[in-house]
């Protein structure tokens, strides 16, 4: 392992705000690590940089414990959400500071900006005056500015957070094939699930300090670990139901399960997927209580019979109106029974 966290524990206040966590990043893997607020994730990351010591516990490099390295000998690079350039140097001197700190010819340090400008998109951008930039520029100079020193370990603080939605789902295709390009090792904090499924090779959710789940992107979205990561993620068809052989009971009736599903009283998930529209009179009955537009579908709220809410995932074409009572079915394959 490149990185490596042993029982790596903050506290600030006698309150752990990193508890003990255990993490590994692999060379050239990309890692994202996701959370809401106050899950400790910046601070993770700051653990790592060397910017916050550690209470107990330890981070290693290469296998080297870094208890007493200070942040600039590390050799990680560091690009922070609001960017901090530089304002008073041009484009070519924030990408060059790090080259400067090490000591580097300005011949190399010219080479190395040029080349690294053409990299991110923007060339012959050396002169350019940062206040004159985009903030899709900006982000582009920050990492351009991380990645010039080639730091063996590249961490991003919510890269994207201040972009729009448009902007930051284009740049973080770039970034990925960037990283795939470059064989950089990455670990990445950010409350977006979108950019982290984008981006990373590895997920990582993490609640009140802990790591909560650990998986591919597609091991976390198909089979969130527990009640808490699936309605982080965005899913709200969760409920408490007992669960036997072959079927559950919930508040929305018996529905099917996946064959060797744990037994017993335990939280179910129900992808927006899995809940199959039928003619009133069919099924759970419902009313649609609300339509929301997502553009590659239409999520439908219904309103069962003192029953919790449910979501269904319908093409726009099929979707009902809001008023409509409508018939609920389940699909079993698109049911999780919870840890």
């Amino acid at each position: 392992m490149l990185l490596s966290l042993q029982a790596a524990t903050v506290r600030f206040g006698g309150r752990a705000v990193l508890d003990a966590v255990d993490l590994g990043v692999a060379e050239h893997e990309i890692v994202c690590v996701l959370g809401p607020s106050g899950s400790g994730k910046s601070t993770l990351l700051r653990a790592v940089a060397g910017l916050q010591p550690l209470d107990s516990g330890r981070v290693s490099l290469d296998g080297r414990d870094q208890s007493g390295v200070p942040a600039h000998k590390r050799g990680v690079g560091l690009m922070f959400q609001d960017h901090q350039l530089f304002p008073q140097r041009d484009v070519g001197g924030n990408v060059a500071f790090g080259l400067r700190m090490h000591g580097v010819s300005r011949t190399e340090q010219a080479d190395r900006v040029r080349e690294l400008l053409d990299l991110v998109g923007l060339p012959d951008a050396a002169g350019r005056a940062v206040a004159a930039l985009s903030g899709g520029e900006q982000q582009r100079v920050a990492l351009a500015r991380a990645l010039a020193p080639s730091p063996r370990l590249l961490m991003l603080d919510e890269p994207l957070g201040q972009l729009d939605r448009s902007l930051r789902e284009r740049l973080v295709v770039e970034l990925r094939e960037l990283f795939g390009r470059l064989g950089t090792t990455v670990l990445a904090v950010t409350h977006d699930q979108g950019e982290a499924f984008a981006l990373a090779d590895r997920v990582v959710v993490m609640r009140d300090g802990r790591i909560a789940q650990s998986g591919t992107p597609l091991e976390v979205w198909q089979r969130p670990a527990d009640a808490f990561v699936a309605r982080f993620l965005g899913f709200e068809n969760v409920v408490e139901a007992t669960v036997g052989d072959d079927a559950a009971v919930t508040p929305w009736g018996k529905l099917p399960v996946p064959e060797g599903a744990p037994q017993g009283t335990r939280p179910l998930l129900v992808r927006p997927a899995g809940v199959r529209l039928v003619p009133a009179g069919e099924g759970l009955r419902c009313t649609v209580a609300a339509r929301t537009f997502r553009g590659t579908h239409v999520a439908v709220h219904l309103q069962p019979e003192d029953a919790p809410r449910l979501e269904a995932a319908c093409a726009l074409r099929d979707a009902p109106e809001a008023g409509d009572e409508v018939g609920v079915e389940f699909d079993a394959a698109e049911i999780v029974v919870l840890g």
